[in-house]
Formats: structure tokens, C-alpha cells, sequence
């Protein structure tokens, strides 16, 4: 299938490793350009030299997306450096939250604002693309009950409703909007695999509910990213993507 993704622009956040550096990854071997971000110097700048070395534009910096007003300039700054933003993946993620104030302000900075923040600050160079889309990466702890009461599920369900709100919104400007909703996904250095060593009943009683016996990868959600951001997906917006093997089990309608 050719997706149309050769010579687009893309901005990805969170992307020197896991989900988002597969995000990345793959774009980049569609011919996109790049742009991305995270908070350690050594994995970005590790990021970027590898990603170019695909035949792609490849810009990077150390980003802190809670930081409203470094973070909205970056992207400008990006936006005018690549000459453009078609695809903006807002994939950082404070991950799983307590009931504290201080879980819920952490959540709602980085999971929700980062999001609307990075968005915004991408308005003025999606509204000028031919092909603009917008993939929010959500999580299935926001549609189904996961665990226990924490800030991060209810974050991520929030990302779900503002991402499909937003997608009505901006479908008269030629702007998409989706999201996509990784299961539990296993890789070196991820949680999952924290809490595999240490959480072992939680692990192993995790996997027993997913019905294709194992947890999801990176490149898979990046697959379904990709996909979605692509002018292949033209008609596609509004959508919210689970992708987990059968973990949830909910009917969606």
C-alpha cells in the first residue's frame, strides 16, 4: 500500500525511545522529516543521528513539554525549520499516576497538556497543509477500567473524548484527528517490563486476560500511527484506534 508519506513533516514528541521512537522510525523510512523531543540530551541527540542516517531532515532538542512556553516556541521553531508540520503525534506521557494532587497536576501537565499545547502551537502549519492529521496517543486504561482509581486512566480518557470533540471541529479545515489506544506494550526499559521483575502476579495475571497471549511491541503501535497519520487514511477521522491484542473487552459501537 502507498501511503503518501514521502516528503511530509512530521513533529513527534516523547520519541528518543519505546512508542515513540518506533513512531519515529517508521515515519522516517516513509521519507517523512522529522522533528522530536524528550528530556535527555545524550537518547535524543543518540535519536537523531540515527534516524537521519534514513536519508530524512532530522531536527531534535531537549524538550520539556510541561514547560508551556519552551515547548509551544519549539515547536514553532520546528515548524519554520522543516518547513511546515503535516503530522503532529503528541506521545509524551507522565504514565501511571496516584491520587495525589501532585499525580493528578503531573498527569494533567504532561498527558493532557502537552497535548493541547503542542496542538495549538502546530495550528498555524497544519492549516496550511494539504494533508494534516493529528494522532493522539492515548491508552485502553482510558476506556475500560484498569487497575485501580489512578490519574493517568482518567487523563487518557480525556485525550479520547477532547480528540474526537476536536476532530469535528477541525474537519472543515482539511484537519484530521484520531487517536490510538495501545494495550499493554512490552519492551526493554518500558513498564511493563519493571513490572514483569518486580510485580510478577501483576504481569503474568495481565497477560492471562489478553487473548492473543502476549503483549503488544512498539512497531505495532507504530504501524497503526502511521497508518492513521498517512494520506492514506483520508476519510479516517475521529476514530479511536485500540490497539491490544483483545485486552479490553468492551463492544464498541
Amino acid at each position: 500500500m502507498e501511503l503518501g508519506l514521502n516528503g511530509k513533516k512530521a513533529v513527534v514528541t516523547g520519541a528518543t525511545r519505546g512508542i515513540g521512537r518506533a513512531i519515529a522510525e517508521l515515519l522516517a523510512d516513509e521519507g517523512v522529516d522529522l522533528a522530536i523531543c524528550a528530556r535527555n540530551k545524550g537518547e535524543v541527540d543518540a535519536a537523531v543521528a540515527a534516524l537521519g542516517a534514513k536519508g530524512v531532515k532530522v531536527t531534535g532538542a531537549v524538550v520539556d513539554v510541561a514547560d508551556k512556553d519552551t515547548y509551544q516556541k519549539w515547536v514553532a521553531e520546528v515548524g519554520d525549520e522543516l518547513g511546515g508540520i503535516d503530522i503532529f503525534v503528541p506521545n509524551v506521557s507522565a504514565g501511571g499516576g496516584n491520587m495525589s494532587d501532585e499525580g493528578w497536576i503531573n498527569n494533567l501537565n504532561v498527558d493532557v497538556l502537552g497535548t493541547t499545547r503542542g496542538i495549538e502551537a502546530a495550528m498555524p502549519f497544519l492549516e496550511h497543509s494539504e494533508a494534516a492529521s493529528i494522532v493522539i496517543i492515548a491508552s485502553t486504561a482510558g476506556v475500560e477500567t484498569f487497575m485501580g482509581p489512578q490519574s493517568y486512566n482518567a487523563m487518557k480518557g480525556a485525550l479520547v473524548i477532547h480528540g474526537k470533540q476536536l476532530s469535528q471541529a477541525l474537519a472543515p479545515q482539511g484537519i484530521r484527528v484520531n487517536c490510538v489506544s495501545p494495550g499493554p506494550v512490552y519492551f526493554e526499559g518500558g513498564a511493563w517490563q519493571y513490572i514483569k521483575e518486580n510485580m510478577p502476579e501483576l504481569y503474568e495475571g495481565t497477560l492471562a486476560q489478553i487473548p492473543q497471549g502476549r503483549m503488544g511491541s512498539p512497531d505495532e503501535i507504530a504501524l497503526a500511527v502511521t497508518f492513521l497519520a498517512s494520506p492514506a487514511a483520508s476519510l479516517i477521522t475521529g476514530v479511536n484506534l485500540v490497539a491490544d491484542g483483545g485486552f479490553t473487552k468492551r463492544v464498541q459501537l
